[in-house]
């Protein structure tokens, strides 16, 4: 047997790599060797943190009863949907279409020329809670691919046909209205006891919460910004929280934030730390704040490559088990800090004897924040460093450049906002890697790399998107103009590359991989979906630059989002996000000032505080306006802005039409917040 798995990029494949199981990776070779042999494919997609792929692998991959009945009648493949997030989308539609739910390890059958005609996700070694043994269902699987082929074929088929059918993607940008029914809708699905929406598992709201922020500037609506607070606070002081280690797991299973799925992913955490800034910025709530640094210095401790990228996640077992390493007793309180301080540690973090979570043990959870601050940062600290002891979970560390870009420009905004320079250089660096190891010449991307060495997969739409939205706040910050430039080759693939011709986009490149169908899903999910994720930059370059094309293309793609206002909006988070930037104008603010003013540095900190949604600030020196020898200035923004009186002054602008100049920060920040109300 032949291990295929050994010199894979995905820390996922790798850990397949030694089972009795002849895996492929997702290649034509196998699809080859299965109309070779004259076999179906079985596709086994997970990622490396997912906590069920593992009890699939040790329960039966691992098993050489099951791993040779599966090498005698199939090919194997295995995918890290990560890596591959085009081959994951259209399997799991697939297995959602057929079995009304979807989730990891997902196991597919398909034909030799890729047509899914089976599929399911976790199974068990033997019949349990209604679902079959792994092993029945690889033997009804092969009887009916030998006995009943034409019905195989003609179910495949079918489900390919039923996939294939087209998205309704372009439109126009959500009028105020729509943006009114999906806050009523987000109303009804609030859970006013917990906060969030809907029941258990609850995920991190982080898109919708975004958008509720953004309405909340424009409409002053107190009862939108109850959504925020309430679902901020509640996750913040609930378990789902690492209340030692600072960031998110990926979700509670419980409706009250208590038990989480111990996993921690960088976008979840890219996200969730710029929807805490957001809020900090708008209402300057110390927890808020306190969330910011804890989950940015999450960041830069757990989850940082040696190659200055951030890894993808942290698993969700250590030592085999689930959450073992976050979870306490109140003995083991009590042994690391002592009697009385163990007791009250106990007390602070929710602790009992009977526990909140499996065999007696309990998650950390910060109800009220204590009433001696000093205390609480010491006993806090010697747990963290009692914690450290313990065998920490494993860490996926391939970089995923969508994810990457999301985490720069959480990075970039925390680091100017909180006056943190740490941070920003953290996203610098991050940017650079992108630049280096992920970018070719032609601003064409690759999904991951590991270990500083770019794997085979394409970049997909989120992957131009968000790293295009990294490099655009980063200018924002640093006022440097190169990441204008990096960001629109970026774009400029989008444009070329991923439309679909009626104002939406497709996943994936024209010029990829042919699959059994092109996928394109403009609903956000964990992340905001590509197409949300490209007309958020598309817009704000639009807005650096004076781009009509970009415009364009951004409010048309918002059409999915002003159709799944009303009747789903927690699908289209990021898209209506993107529209109350497109109803503000977004406000555009050129800064121009000698570098090292403190004038400058005045005004470009209180354009970066502003709340305006989607609100575009670039900072330069006078000669950064100024065209030299007929070439044209490296920001648009900043052309023919200059000084007043030889003082640094700030230009707010609604498409390239400004006020008058101000030169005072407080007069500059009124001028912001008024050209916003609606």
């Amino acid at each position: 047997m032949v291990n295929r798995l050994a010199t894979a990029t995905s820390p996922y494949l790798q850990q397949h790599a030694d089972n009795p199981v002849d895996w492929y990776p997702w290649s034509e070779a196998a699809f080859a060797e299965a109309r070779q042999r004259d076999v179906p494919v079985l596709l086994s997609v997970g990622y490396a943190a997912c906590h069920w792929c593992h009890v699939m692998a040790h329960e039966s991959f691992e098993d050489e009863r099951i791993a040779a009945f599966m090498n005698a009648h199939f090919v194997n493949v295995k995918v890290d949907r990560e890596e591959r997030p085009d081959v994951d989308a259209i399997y799991m539609e697939a297995t959602q279409a057929m079995t009304g739910q979807g989730g990891w390890p997902m196991t597919c059958f398909l034909t030799p020329s890729g047509e899914p005609f089976y599929c399911g996700t976790y199974f068990p070694p033997a019949p349990h809670h209604g679902l079959p043994a792994f092993g029945q269902v690889l033997e009804a699987v092969a009887r009916t691919w030998r006995e009943r082929r034409d019905d195989v074929l003609q179910a495949a088929g079918d489900i390919v046909a039923q996939l294939d059918r087209p998205v309704i993607s372009g439109g126009e940008a959500p009028a105020p209205a729509l943006l009114d029914r999906a806050v009523d809708v987000l109303g009804r699905d609030f859970d006013a006891d917990n906060g969030g929406f809907g029941g258990a598992p609850k995920f991190p709201p982080s898109m919708v919460l975004e958008f509720l922020l953004r309405y909340v500037v424009r409409t002053r609506s107190a009862a939108a910004l109850r959504l925020v607070e309430q679902t901020c606070e509640r996750m913040a002081r609930g378990g789902v929280y690492d209340q030692l280690g600072g960031g998110f797991a990926r979700y509670s299973v419980d409706r009250a934030w208590v038990v989480p799925h111990f996993e921690k992913m960088l976008y979840d955490n890219a996200l969730l730390l710029r929807v805490y800034l957001h809020w900090w910025r708008l209402t300057g709530a110390p927890l808020a704040a306190r969330v910011v640094r804890e989950t940015a210095e999450f960041l830069l401790r757990d989850l940082r490559t040696p190659e200055g990228g951030f890894a993808s996640a942290l698993d969700a077992d250590s030592e085999g088990v689930e959450g073992k390493f976050y979870v306490w007793t109140p003995q083991q309180l009590r042994e690391v800090l002592g009697e009385d301080d163990g007791n009250l540690a106990a007390e602070i973090f929710g602790v009992t004897e009977r526990g909140t979570f499996e065999h007696g043990t309990s998650t950390l959870q910060l109800p009220a924040d204590p009433a001696d601050p000093e205390r609480f940062a010491d006993l806090r600290a010697r747990l963290f460093a009692a914690r450290a002891q313990r065998v920490p979970p494993g860490r996926d560390d391939k970089v995923v450049a969508a994810w990457n870009g999301l985490a720069i420009a959480g990075l970039a905004e925390a680091g100017a906002l909180l006056e943190e320079p740490a941070y920003v250089d953290a996203a610098r660096e991050a940017a650079e890697l992108l630049v280096s190891v992920h970018t070719d010449a032609h601003s064409r991307l690759v999904r991951t790399s590991r270990s500083g060495a770019a794997g085979g997969s394409p970049g997909v739409l989120e992957d131009y998107a968000d790293v295009a939205e990294g490099y655009l706040a980063l200018l924002s910050v640093t006022g440097d103009p190169v990441w204008l430039d990096r960001a629109g080759g970026l774009l400029d693939v989008v444009l070329q590359r991923f439309g679909d011709g009626q104002g939406g986009f497709f996943d994936t490149a024209d010029d990829s991989e042919r699959l059994v169908r092109r996928p394109q899903d403009p609903t956000d999910n964990a992340t905001p979906s590509g197409q949300n994720a490209a007309a958020g930059a598309l817009l704000t370059y639009a807005a650096l630059t004076g781009s009509e094309r970009h415009r364009t293309a951004a409010e048309r793609a918002l059409g999915v989002a002003g159709r799944l206002a009303e009747r789903a909006p927690r699908a289209a988070g990021w898209g209506l996000a993107v529209a109350e930037a497109v109803l503000a104008g977004p406000v555009e603010v050129a800064i121009v000032g000698e570098p090292g003013d403190p004038g400058r540095a005045a005004l470009h900190q209180t354009a970066l505080r502003s709340p305006a949604p989607g609100a575009v600030v670039v900072a330069g020196s006078p000669e950064d306006g100024r065209p030299v020898d007929g070439r044209p200035v490296d920001v648009p923004l900043l052309a023919h802005r200059g000084l007043v009186e030889g003082r640094a002054a700030a230009y707010v602008c609604r498409h390239f039409v400004c006020d008058r100049p101000v030169t005072d920060p407080l007069e500059l920040a009124e001028k912001i917040v008024g050209s916003n109300v609606g």
